[in-house]
Order: structure tokens, then sequence, then C-alpha cells
């Protein structure tokens, strides 16, 4: 049965000049990845990754630990939300501080921008974030017809809710799983006769042997 896995980037540079960078335990982590598929036997025919930066260096991590090469193509469609704009419109004044600030400012301001009674002030409305991953599944459904087993590598964002769709249809509980999503965490799919239908999310033992490997930001 085709299998479809949806893997969040490893850490990025929280507080770095460029955030979109991983960070060395970033890295490390879709190394770890990589080698954690070669040694179960998951090969992926096909890598789609998002356009962001952390994406590209992420599957970059994960072929190397994989010792193979693997074809890849990019689909923005996987790009996370603008975060930093979202935060921005809920408090213009915020400047990042501590990741504990940061994280209480964050999920203050996805709230206000998820309710939907604010769409019109948003560069991405969040009905429009949700239009853009519901296209983006129905791309990778298209591709599991050709490729048996097919790699994404995403953001939170987007992978909870490709989560929410395939489970409720809906972004509901949205919130809640994009904040237990773990870096270079996989959430899988399987592609069967009524469509695409969740099996797992955010599988991450490959990163729990070692405390340093696993992060949340």
């Amino acid at each position: 049965m085709p299998r479809l896995l949806l893997i969040r980037h490893g850490q990025a540079s929280f507080g770095a000049d460029d955030y979109d960078a991983l960070s060395e335990i970033g890295h490390e982590q879709a190394r770890t990845l990589g080698r954690s598929f070669a040694e179960r036997g998951i090969r992926p025919a096909l890598l789609v990754r998002g356009a962001m930066r952390r994406h590209d260096e992420t599957a970059a991590g994960i072929v190397e630990g994989l010792k193979e090469p693997v074809e890849t193509v990019v689909d923005a469609g996987w790009d996370e939300f603008d975060f930093h704009h979202v935060v921005t419109i809920h408090r213009p004044d915020f400047r990042t501080g501590t990741a504990r600030a940061f994280q209480e400012v964050f999920e203050a301001a996805t709230a206000r921008w998820s309710s939907g009674e604010h769409d019109g002030e948003y560069a991405e409305s969040f009905t429009a974030f949700r239009e853009r991953v519901t296209a983006a599944l129905e791309r990778v459904r298209e591709l599991l017809r050709v490729h048996r087993d097919i790699a994404v590598v995403s953001s939170g964002g987007p992978i909870a809710m490709a989560a929410g769709l395939l489970t409720t249809g809906s972004a509901a509980g949205w919130a809640a799983l994009n904040r237990v999503s773990v870096n270079t965490g996989v959430t899988k799919v399987i592609a069967g006769s009524r469509g695409l239908s969740l099996s797992t999310f955010n599988e991450h033992t490959h990163v729990e042997a070692d405390p340093r490997l696993l992060t949340y930001r």
C-alpha cells in the first residue's frame, strides 16, 4: 500500500539572524532520521520538499543519512505560514525574547489568526492556508499513483493542518497538533481505495535516545 511520510524540518536557528537555517542540532536530526530510514529499509521513491531553506537543508541531511540519492522536487504548497507576520499583526511591539515568551505570544497570535474573524488583516488568511495545504495534499495523492512511497519535508503548521484534514475533515485541533510537533517527527499517511488516511502522527523514536535531539522549536 502506498505510503506518504510527512516530515517536519530539523531544528531551525531560533534567535539567529537567519531563523530559516538549520542549527547544528537540526542538521544532526536530519541525518539521524535518514540513517533510521536506511536501517529500517525505508527508501522513499520521491522526496517532495517545501521551498524554504530549512526544508532544503533537512532534505539534504535525510539523503545524506540514507546514503543514496533520492529524486527531489519542490512544492511551495508545503511551506510554513508566515508566523512572524502573524505575530506582528497581533503584537506590533513584540521583539523576540526567550523561547517561552515567544511561545506565549505565538499561541495567542495564531489563535487570533485561526479564528477566521480577522482574515482581511493577513497576507495569507487561515482559510487560504488551509486551502493551500489541501491543494498540496491533492498533488501528493496524484504522485502516489506513480511513486509507491513519498516523503514530504515540510513544517509543523502544514503537517498539523494535513493531520486535521485527514482525521476530522477540518482544521479542528490544528493548534494542539502544531504545539506538540517534534523536529523531524514523522507523520505516516496511507493511500488506499478511499483516499488518504492518517496512520500515525509525529513519530520520533529516532531522536528519543539522545535528549539533545528531542526539540520542539
